[in-house]
């Protein structure tokens, strides 16, 4: 994909997220504002109607529930009016008329606070729902907050209104639909509503679906046609992806104009509903797609230590595209009051930390990992008991691939508080081997093994000259020890055994060569007549000692400090013979 199109890519995503993120602050803001305008002295008590009248939403479409459901008597509690029985009857089926003829399909627009819109140009107790034009004048549906005896206040439909309803009923005719329907799916009722109220909807749906299948279908024709030479195999696979998303939003499209032709007032509220949610759920479905994409793309790009990063960022990103949907649609769909469901999400959010702290650890410890990267994917790690390659980076927990070609899950909290050693960030391999010589093998035997074991490594292109140490390091209980001590310049196991194994073999033939042997655990009886301690000597190592002891030099426990300063330096080191002890004559 070229660097135009990646970055249009990231335009729009960037775009789409700002738009859903900034709506509800902008919201949030007028909303603050319109109180603060309307200088309304004090937040109400709210209280929950049985009746749902404690919001202007809430009285329209409990009205409009009460008389689809023939029950009368209670869509009468919904009006400012004194008529009882057959007159109060016939004015709220006349008021429903009107509203499913002329109201408003935007549900939105029907507030759902217990004091209504303050920022309609109304007083604060008065909102409007419609605006309905005749050949008498334009009239307006008011709700007006009224109380009644004791009762809270609770909004009803205003008696002004209802005194003008007759005459707006007057120039309305019955919808067409129903006299042309037969009698049993008008007649005939499920859960208080006509038959064909049931199944027009179902058909409308399945025929929005089609007709978003098709525009999609077409719309894809098109741009096969123009963007086929355009595009590469990536941009035609991101395409397809975003095909069934496509298909939902034009569905909702096709569902918003089927609400503008329905007859009923409540059937528009509803369809309008759903086909926002259905439009917001497209555009969160294509965000998710796109960030799919665009993880892919990342992961092909950037090396493979990368790819935790990246799927750690596509995942956050597509649960902020769900979230911000889910508010939005609550909001300003659903009509919810979010600030009280933030504050009962404060608090139980607290004891929902203590219940899930082990979760809430362990997503942070993946956080942690991911972005601090004492491992990646394809190191091989020892953690803890646990050693092997790594596999996988998730949310909660690390999957570890062990040497038995078990997986091993160890919880992102548990890694991230434990001594990690990763063997693939090393630069370099050590090389120390104890090399145990046969008793037998002579000084100078032992002199030609050290300098040609120095010289090996020196040689060698693999090994770091800088590191080379071989020394004789003393005696062992069947053997003379050599330390062979060096860095070999590889970062994979597998050629490190390599240079490892042409070393060894070398030393072996270094050895042999100088007519030594490797010992191994064992004890050499010797069969022999004792001789004794040699007299002589033992003569001569006496005297000394007592000579020492007459003249008051016996060096016990230490020799005096002025001996000492007469023996320093005076032993020949590097020995007779060495090279370097040549070097050192000449300068």
């Amino acid at each position: 994909m070229s660097t135009i199109r990646k970055h249009t890519m990231g335009l729009i995503l960037a775009v789409i997220s700002c738009l859903m993120i900034t709506s509800g602050a902008w919201a949030a803001v007028k909303g603050e504002g319109d109180q603060a305008g309307k200088a309304v002295p004090q937040a109400e008590e709210s209280f929950d109607d049985p009746l749902g009248r404690s919001t202007p939403q809430g009285t329209v479409v409990g009205f409009l529930r009460a008389v689809e459901r023939e029950d009368y008597e209670r869509a009468i509690e919904y009006l400012d009016t004194r008529q009882r029985g057959k007159n109060a009857r016939q004015l709220a089926l006349e008021l429903q008329r009107v509203l499913d003829e002329r109201g408003s399909a935007s549900r939105a627009r029907l507030s759902t606070k217990p004091e209504g819109d303050l920022d309609d140009g109304l007083p604060a107790q008065k909102e409007v729902v419609a605006s309905v034009k005749t050949k008498r004048g334009q009239y307006k549906i008011l709700l007006e907050r009224l109380q009644k005896d004791d009762s809270p206040k609770v909004w009803l439909f205003s008696s002004e209104t209802l005194r003008s309803v007759p005459q707006i009923y007057e120039e309305i005719e019955a919808p067409w639909l129903e006299g042309r329907l037969p009698a049993a799916l008008t007649e005939n009722r499920l859960a208080g509503l006509p038959l064909y109220r049931w199944i027009l909807p179902l058909l409308m749906l399945l025929a929005a679906v089609f007709c978003g299948w098709i525009l999609t279908v077409l719309c894809y024709a098109l741009l096969q046609k123009s963007i086929r030479h355009r595009v590469d195999e990536l941009g035609l696979i991101t395409l397809r992806r975003i095909r069934k998303p496509l298909v939902v939003l034009f569905s909702a499209g096709v569902i918003y104009l089927f609400s503008l032709g329905s007859f009923w007032l409540l059937d528009r509220l509803f369809w309008t509903f759903l086909s926002s949610t259905m439009a917001l759920a497209g555009l969160t479905w294509i965000c998710i797609q796109l960030v799919d994409v665009a993880a892919e793309i990342l992961e092909k790009r950037r090396p493979e230590a990368a790819s935790a990063v990246i799927r750690l960022s596509a995942t956050l990103l597509k649960a902020l595209a769900v979230i911000t949907a889910l508010v939005v649609s609550f909001h300003y769909f659903a009509g919810i009051n979010l600030t009280a469901v933030v504050a009962g999400l404060g608090i139980g959010g607290i004891a929902v930390a203590f219940a899930a702290q082990k979760t809430i650890e362990n997503f942070f410890g993946g956080v942690f990992l991911v972005w601090d990267k004492p491992i990646r994917l394809g190191d091989f790690c020892k953690a803890g008991e646990y050693m092997g390659t790594v596999e996988h980076i998730g949310l909660r927990s690390t999957q570890i691939r062990t040497l038995n070609r078990t997986v091993t899950f160890v919880p992102n909290g548990q890694l991230s508080s434990i001594a990690v050693e990763n063997f693939t960030l090393r630069d370099r391999f050590l090389l120390r081997h104890t090399l145990n010589l046969r008793y037998e093998t002579t000084a100078d035997q032992l002199r030609f093994i050290l300098a040609g074991l120095r010289e090996l490594l020196y040689r060698h292109p693999r090994v770091d000259s800088a590191t080379v140490r071989v020394r004789f390091i003393g005696f062992g209980q069947s053997s003379l020890d050599v330390e062979m001590f060096a860095y070999v310049l590889e970062t994979e196991h597998g050629s490190y055994l390599a240079v490892q194994e042409d070393l060894l073999l070398r030393v072996m033939d270094l050895v042999e060569s100088a007519g030594s042997g490797f010992a191994f655990p064992s004890r050499t009886l010797y069969m022999t007549r004792d001789g004794g301690l040699d007299a002589k000597r033992k003569g001569e190592a006496s005297e000394t000692v007592q000579r020492w002891r007459t003249r008051s030099e016996l060096p016990f426990p230490e020799h005096a400090p002025g001996k000492v300063a007469q023996l320093d330096g005076t032993l020949d080191y590097p020995p007779d013979g060495s090279v370097l002890s040549e070097k050192k004559e000449e300068d």
